[in-house]
């Protein structure tokens, strides 16, 4: 296990944050996005809720990476099959807290649980 700020060391990982940090005209579709997912890819989240499915879950981060300003890690921990990572989203009314906690499939991601206040996401500017 690894303790640190930065997604380095799991290419996955940084591949993902990647493509949440490129913004909405390089996202198109989710195409970059959904190579990285598992073909049982599960979502859960706090208005999304459960989710199956790479394809449905890329159609819903269309709408975090056209409000995004940035990202900024706070921490991750990374493990073989397992990571978590807390970090800071500006967005247009100011920054939401999220955390995401990731199972993986070897090199593909497999579940990702994702935390934080849907009320205050809303009001800044999230959807």
């Amino acid at each position: 296990m690894t303790i640190n700020t930065s997604v380095a060391e799991s290419p996955t990982l940084s591949r993902y944050y990647d493509v949440l940090r490129a913004g909405a005209e390089a996202y198109r579709d989710g195409r970059d996005l959904l190579p990285l997912l598992a073909d049982d890819f599960v979502f859960d989240g706090p208005i999304a809720g459960r989710v199956a499915g790479g394809a449905r879950f890329a159609h819903g981060v269309r709408g975090f990476v056209e409000n995004v300003r940035e990202i900024t890690l706070l921490q991750v921990v990374t493990g073989d099959a397992a990571a978590a990572v807390l970090y800071d989203a500006e967005m247009p009314g100011g920054a939401v807290r999220f955390s995401e906690f990731f199972v993986f499939d070897g090199d593909r991601i497999a579940e990702l649980r994702i935390q934080y206040d849907a009320a205050d996401y809303l009001a800044k500017g999230g959807r």
